[in-house]
């Protein structure tokens, strides 16, 4: 029986619920999963015939590290998704890559390390974020009057020497919330509602990632053409990963001119198998046929 390594972090063992439905149905498939830390030292990867990336959600403070174990580990068994994505998908400057080739994106302002403070002066709500994050880790919402908080926020993660992001509060997302369209093997599987999480009191799980509210969606026409586009562009953009992701999720939330991409999400995100039935089964048909 081949063994198949579903790669989570050591924290988010017991908090990932899409791994319980996900190694049933590779089970169900006759194959072995085998649940395991990306950064433990103990772990055998030859010993797979797979390795796929789930909830690796401690890797933003260490992501030069992660990176590093994707390449090492992409030498000794087939990791999913492959490594030249994590390293493309891991810094959210690939939003720039995608605007770049004409997709929609949340306006985006980014300051690097030794640039100057620079913060929007049109009296609206923004965010601010570091390119590296995942969860809303170091991630805030400012009310007109929070500048001064939002300037300390931008200086500190400057002088970290991380790359921040300053992006305009759509607050559309408010009443509508995000719409998240999750990918299998490259075909559409079913799509999710995330509301709003920029808000204040927002729980932090584990101390992984912000508390969200999420059930299903169905996306409209608009959404379903806008993921397309982003994905088609994966080849061009990311050399070395010829084929279609193993999964994708593509979270967009709505603006004034129509659906805009918030993130594309390709190393860890959360698929949510219990709010699209069968979903769980197509992603361990799919990964059945990599490792075939």
């Amino acid at each position: 029986m081949k063994t198949v390594a579903l790669v989570t972090a050591a924290a988010a063992r017991d908090l990932d619920e899409d791994l319980a439905p996900l190694a049933s149905s590779l089970e169900g498939r006759g194959l072995e999963p085998a649940v395991v830390a990306w950064d433990d030292p103990r772990v055998a990867w030859g010993d797979f015939a797979g390795a796929v990336v789930r909830s690796t959600w401690d890797y933003a403070p260490r992501r030069d590290a992660f990176v590093a174990w994707a390449e090492a580990v992409g030498k000794e068994v087939r990791l999913f998704n492959p490594p030249p994505v994590l390293r493309w998908n891991t810094d959210k400057r690939y939003l720039a890559d995608l605007a770049a080739r004409g997709i929609p994106v949340v306006p985006t302002r980014w300051i690097l390390p030794g640039q100057p403070v620079s913060l929007p002066e049109d009296g609206a709500p923004f965010v601010v974020k570091p390119a590296i994050s995942a969860g809303a880790w170091d991630t805030a919402r400012y009310a007109p009057g929070e500048e001064a908080r939002a300037h300390h926020h931008v200086a500190r993660l400057l002088a970290e020497g991380r790359t921040v992001m300053v992006q305009p509060y759509l607050g559309r997302v408010d009443t509508s919330g995000e719409t998240g369209l999750v990918y299998v093997d490259g075909a559409f599987s079913h799509a999710i509602r995330k509301g709003a999480i920029l808000r204040p009191g927002t729980r932090v799980v584990g101390g992984l990632y912000a508390e969200e509210r999420i059930e299903a969606r169905v996306p409209t026409t608009r959404e379903r053409a806008l993921a397309e586009r982003v994905l088609s562009l994966l080849p061009d953009l990311v050399p070395g990963a010829p084929e279609p992701p193993l999964y994708a999720r593509v979270d967009l939330i709505p603006s004034e001119c129509g659906p805009v991409l918030l993130e594309l999400e390709l190393t860890e995100p959360s698929l949510f198998h219990a709010l699209g039935p069968g979903s769980a089964g197509r992603l361990a048909r799919a990964i059945e046929g990599r490792v075939g």
